[in-house]
């Protein structure tokens, strides 16, 4: 036996020793979309960043609620005013406590001090205005985590039919295996009845070897697949999946009118935050206002530990007014309209280049239903081709080498017609993530 045939016969239990290791499954394109979007890492990453964002939104509640604390504080000292303080506080001053030398050298006194201080902001324009901005930027990482949901409905549907592109694959070279074998049976047939060449034989020994060689290749790329799938599904790695028929261009409907979108998630996205950024340069603008806040307090001093001999309380209002802080709060007004202009022309750039892809989407499209349409007369061509050689050669009318060139050539046309539905689908799939609209 030929060391080729050796090399063959060992390859092929090889692989079928590896598929019988890996498990197969069912999968439908939905299916691994839908397992897609709830397992995702990705997903789950974009989902975190909303959830930061709504919760920075939430702290913003504290320009409405009031801010309240409790507190207890043990103090002991001899300065003369501390002290006298102190006794004040506690409301234990008797007549004795105004002799001269006990103020100006009294003994030690504590005081014993419960607290409860409230806060209560009143009129903050700056934060209200710092509250509103907040909201927008969690609008933004909303429909962040929607453009990210339809990219990677995308990306799974490439993975797809990358899958589907191999299981052609591999059904056209088993087609070729069965139709190169007939050959080989006929050639070996002949040469051993000594009517044909050893070179002849060899040639098609050559031809079945390259084609089983091809055929692992794409059974290979069918667990490659598989693995990519289960990466993007946030699945364990090892299983292969069945996928379902590769739709021809005539199954599958594509509305080549659709244009692009101003309401694409990642569009208004991008607007969003140029929103955000108008409220936060109002915001600074604002902080040049007066601001009011309320204030109050009440306590309980007493000499000894846990007491609560005397009480008090204290409320008021603040107006504090920042006349001039160094120019700063300009130049942050400053800063920030630079970087709306920037997210302003951020947007426009976005837009025009999604503009740009679409248009070229389209034109691909029309490419390749045109280059469709060429390799199935291709197909039928070499394939009427192929018998007609076949009906001669059995006839003795022609050589091994036409026939197998004949066979090749159809390999050929069958790959060429597979990998432009592949393209078609693609770029189907590409033209509505870039026609999306937002479903909020």
């Amino acid at each position: 036996m030929p060391s080729t045939a050796v090399l063959v016969i060992l390859l092929s239990l090889f692989i079928s020793k590896v598929s019988a290791q890996d498990s197969v499954k069912n999968l439908t394109l939905n299916e691994a979309i839908e397992s897609t979007l709830k397992n995702n890492r990705g997903i789950l990453l974009v989902k975190l960043d909303e959830n930061i964002a709504a919760a920075n939104y939430k702290q913003t509640e504290a320009i409405f609620l009031p801010q309240v604390g409790l507190s207890y504080t043990a103090m002991s000292t001899n300065n003369p005013l501390n002290a006298f303080g102190f006794k004040l506080q506690q409301s234990i001053i008797s007549q004795n406590d105004f002799n001269p030398a006990l103020l100006n050298n009294p003994h030690s006194t504590t005081d014993f001090m419960t607290k409860l201080e409230v806060q209560q902001p009143l009129i903050n324009m700056d934060m209200l205005y710092m509250r509103k901005g907040a909201k927008k930027l969690m609008e933004v990482y909303q429909y962040k985590t929607q453009r990210t949901r339809e990219y990677l409905t995308y990306e799974v549907q490439k993975a797809y039919l990358q899958l589907q592109l191999s299981y052609e694959a591999v059904r056209v070279l088993n087609d070729a295996l069965q139709t190169i074998k007939v050959v080989y049976n006929f050639t070996d047939n002949h040469f051993k009845q000594g009517l044909i060449q050893k070179s002849d034989l060899l040639n098609t020994q050559v031809q079945v070897t390259t084609v089983e060689s091809n055929l692992a290749k794409a059974q290979s790329n069918v667990r490659n697949a598989s693995d990519y799938l289960s990466i993007i599904m946030g699945n364990k790695i090892g299983v292969v999946y069945k996928a379902d028929n590769l739709l021809t261009t005539s199954e599958l409907s594509a509305d080549t009118t659709q244009k692009l979108s101003l309401t694409r998630s990642d569009f208004v996205a991008m607007q969003k935050a140029i929103d955000a950024s108008d409220l936060m340069i109002k915001s600074s603008k604002m902080s040049y206002l007066p601001k009011l806040n309320a204030f109050g307090n009440y306590q309980y001093n007493d000499n000894h530990i846990a007491g609560f001999g005397a009480n008090a309380y204290l409320v008021g209002t603040s107006l504090s007014w920042d006349i001039f802080k160094g120019n700063r709060t300009k130049n942050t007004i400053i800063i920030q309209k630079l970087e709306k202009d920037k997210l302003v022309e951020q947007l426009a750039q976005q837009k025009d280049q999604s503009q740009l892809e679409l248009n070229k989407a389209y034109r691909d499209l029309a490419d390749t239903r045109f280059e469709i349409n060429q390799e199935k007369a291709a197909v039928e061509q070499a394939a009427e081709s192929l018998r007609i050689l076949q009906n001669r050669y059995q006839q003795g009318l022609l050589n091994t080498t036409d026939i197998l060139m004949a066979q090749s050539q159809l390999l050929q046309q069958r790959f060429a017609l597979v990998q432009a539905q592949f393209t078609y689908h693609v770029t189907v799939s590409y033209i509505q993530l870039l026609t999306s609209k937002t479903n909020k």
